[in-house]
Parts: C-alpha cells; structure tokens; sequence
C-alpha cells in the first residue's frame, strides 16, 4: 500500500509540557516558520522549515495559509449535539432548564433523520471552530448516535461519544431501563468503538436521572468492554447536588455515588465540577478521573465559579479539561471559551495565561482523556489534527494584533477577541477538511475516506 506524504509549511505553536507545573515559556514551542510532514495522517516531522525542507519528498508541495498560525486541533471534553438547536434558551437554572427546553429537544431524536440533520450541522461547526475531538453526549435513541458516529466517520475524525442512560426522573420518551439501556449500549460499541476513529463513550447524563442498578450496569459496560471512556455530570448546580443527595442517601457525596458503581477512573469525564469539596479532588486525583472546565455553560446558567486553581494543586493535580457544554454554553469556540475561562479564573482570585490556556484546550485536553500520547501536539508520532488561526481575521483582530509585542500577547489577544472567524482552517488527519476561503463549500470529506 503506497504512503501519502503531506506536509503544511508556516507559523506554529505547540506546547512541550504542562504550564501549570512549568514556567509558561518553557512549555510553549513557537517556530516562525516551519513545517510539519504527514504521512497516513501522522506527523512524521515537525521543526523549522530551513531544517527539515531538504527531506520533503520530490513532488511534494507543503500547503500554506500565510499569516495564519498552525495549531493543535482544538478538544472539547464536554459538548451535548443535540442541544445545538436550542443555544441561548433564556432565563432557567439548571435543573428547570433541563425540563423546560432540553428534554422537549432531545425527544426529536428519536426520529433518524433529524439526528442525521442535526449531526451534520453539528460537525461542521466544531470543524468551522477549529475543535478536531469532542466527547459528545447523543441522546437516550440508539439513532442518534448512529447519526453522529456516521457523519464523524465520513470527515475521518477522532470523535468520543455515547448513548445517555436515564431510567427515572425524565419524560417517557426519553426513558430507557437498566436492560435496555445495557443492551443498546453494549450494541453501539461493537458497532462503533475503535470503528475506524470512533471511540465510545458510556453516558449515564447524572445521578438523578438514573437508578443505582443503571449506574452499575454502567460500571459493568466499562469493564467488559477494553478502552471505553465514561461521562456524566457531576456537582454543577447546588439544587442538583441536595437533590442527588436526597435520592442516595447512604452515599457520602455526590462524587461517591459514581464512585460506588465503578464509574470514578481513567478515561472517565465529569463535566462542571463546580462545588467540589477537597475529598473530591483527592479521589479523583487517585482514581485517573478528569474534570470537564464549562464556562460559558456555568456562567449562561449561573451555577458559579469553577476552582481551577484548587483542582490543579501539584499536590494532588487533577485532570481538567475544556468544554463549551453546548446548549447551555454560548459557543462551540475553544477561543470563546478561554476568554470565559479567564474571567473565571479572575474573579476567583487567579490569572490564566495564554499558554495556560492552550494547554487546556490541546494537551491538557487530550491527557485529561488519556490520549496524550496521541493527540493535543505537533509532534512527530501525533496524529495531524491540526487548525489554523488567523490573528486578522477581522479589523480590530488585525489592528490589536498589530501592536502584539510576542506570540505570547498574540496568544492572548486571539483568546479574548477571537472565535470560529479567526478559525481559517482545520485539518483532520492531514486533510483539509474546512477552509474558510474555499471557493464554493467550505467543508469537504476526505478524498481518502
């Protein structure tokens, strides 16, 4: 079978290592101009260019966006497709929200082809963003994660996602029970788990919407199954947490719940995290377990301010990603999101640096996942996801950007006013998937695929 060798030549940043437990400047990499050679959809090479143009191969000429800014692709650790149709619904708090606008949302998923319709749209911001994985919630259907898993097969991308499971405290149409909800989960991973790039993910929603047998099933999914991943929502709201304490009163925490059934553990995602305690963290810590960062969704709703700087204490860090938790979050962007992410952090008393913050949504991500070793760099052995930012792509962009003294303000400035416009491209597996400037449909699957 013949290699394909493509290669990308331009500015480029990555991070070498963790900012939180490094000098920032020793964790970002910034090469003016450089190149990265792909061959099957793994970087084979990454340096400047002067270094490495004399082993291009005869032939082969590196694609160039000029004044763009190669990047890791962006991950989002917590992103619920079904809720992109419902975006800026106004004025509940979580618990009443879920009943007022999501459940009606979601019960249209049991029809395939408005999963098909959704999912499409779908993919293609995150690729308009600049976001290259996601770990998705679909809906309590069977079809709707088919509907995704397809369309994220036909772009090539390593996508995470599952079926939720809820056999109590939602509407009919959106109950499964501990059986069913077993079986068609167990159906969905040998149909789609490590199916090209797919990877599955078990997805009880949160503890009140499942019984305590659900939630070992769960448990019992992940160790039948090798490499499943597992996500749900956990202490995002103060009411959910007195309410979820209500229905399991021998269980000492929110977080012991999960605990109890298996569920705390490397490759396991818990979106928000907003009120945990110190036990918490330490549990995780032990455990491998990951927590999901959604600003924008816990500003939109008012659930508060999560602890960063508390979950990532170096004597006992804990995992955290980025998530955008669309529908209650306000935009599929990474850049958006940061710029949330810091006024977080600021008025929890801390800063977050523009490394920081490319740290969790590329490498930090992809640990928080245990994929690290495969995605979130440039590097050679990385798979090539990468997108490309535009620091000019609109005119106060390009006029701030223009008085940027170092990539690192660059960084920064593109954070805070940046979003999908400032996204020119984005590669998955070494292929153009989205450009901005594309004559015609921006979008387009692989030729490969």
């Amino acid at each position: 079978m013949s290699t394909t060798v493509k290669a990308l030549r331009g500015a480029a940043i990555t991070l070498k290592d963790n900012p939180f437990e490094h000098p920032s400047d020793s964790c970002l990499e910034y090469i003016e101009e450089a190149l990265v050679m792909i061959e099957d959809g793994v970087i084979t090479a990454f340096g400047p260019y002067a270094e490495l143009a004399g082993t291009l191969p005869a032939g082969v000429e590196p694609d160039e966006y000029p004044g763009s800014i190669m990047c890791p692709g962006f991950i989002d650790a917590h992103v619920h497709y079904p809720q992109l149709q419902m975006v800026a619904a106004y004025g509940e708090q979580l618990l009443e929200w879920l009943t007022t606008y999501t459940f009606p949302t979601e019960q249209q998923f049991a029809d395939s082809a408005h999963a098909e319709h959704v999912a499409r749209v779908f993919l293609r911001e995150l690729l308009r963003a600049g976001t290259t994985t996601a770990m998705v919630y679909c809906t309590v259907h069977p079809q709707s994660v088919d509907a995704f898993f397809a369309e994220s097969a036909r772009f090539n991308a390593r996508m995470i996602a599952g079926k939720v499971l809820m056999d109590r405290n939602a509407p009919e149409g959106l109950r499964d029970t501990v059986e069913r909800g077993y079986e068609e989960s167990k159906a969905l991973i040998g149909r789609w788990h490590r199916n090209g790039r797919q990877l599955y993910c078990v997805t009880p929603r949160f503890a009140a919407s499942s019984t305590e047998a659900q939630l070992e099933a769960a448990g019992a999914l992940l160790l039948e199954h090798d490499g499943l991943f597992m996500q749900t929502h956990l202490c995002e709201n103060p009411s959910e947490i007195e309410w979820v304490l209500s229905l399991y009163p021998e269980r000492s925490s929110y977080l012991d719940v999960y605990a109890h059934a298996g569920l705390v553990r490397p490759r396991a995602m818990f979106g928000h995290g907003v009120y945990l305690h110190e036990h918490d963290f330490c549990t995780c810590h032990a455990a491998g377990a990951a927590l999901a960062h959604c600003p924008t969704s816990n500003l939109f709703l008012g659930s508060g301010l999560f602890k960063l700087r508390e979950a990532l204490d170096p004597r006992r860090p804990v995992h955290v990603a980025l998530g955008t938790d669309i529908g209650a979050g306000t935009s599929l962007s990474h850049l958006q999101t940061l710029n949330e992410a810091y006024k977080v952090a600021a008025l929890s008393g801390n800063k977050l640096d523009a490394v920081q913050g490319l740290y969790l949504a590329t490498l930090g991500g992809a640990r928080a996942l245990q994929l690290g070793d495969r995605l979130g760099r440039l590097a050679p052995g990385y798979e090539a996801d990468i997108c490309l930012l535009d620091p000019k792509a609109t005119p106060l962009l390009a006029f701030r950007s223009s008085y940027c003294k170092d990539i690192v303000e660059q960084l920064f400035v593109l954070m805070t006013l940046g979003d999908d416009r400032a996204v020119r491209a984005t590669y998955i597996a070494g292929e153009p998937v989205y450009d901005r400037e594309r004559t015609g449909e921006p979008f387009r699957y692989p030729a490969s695929i």
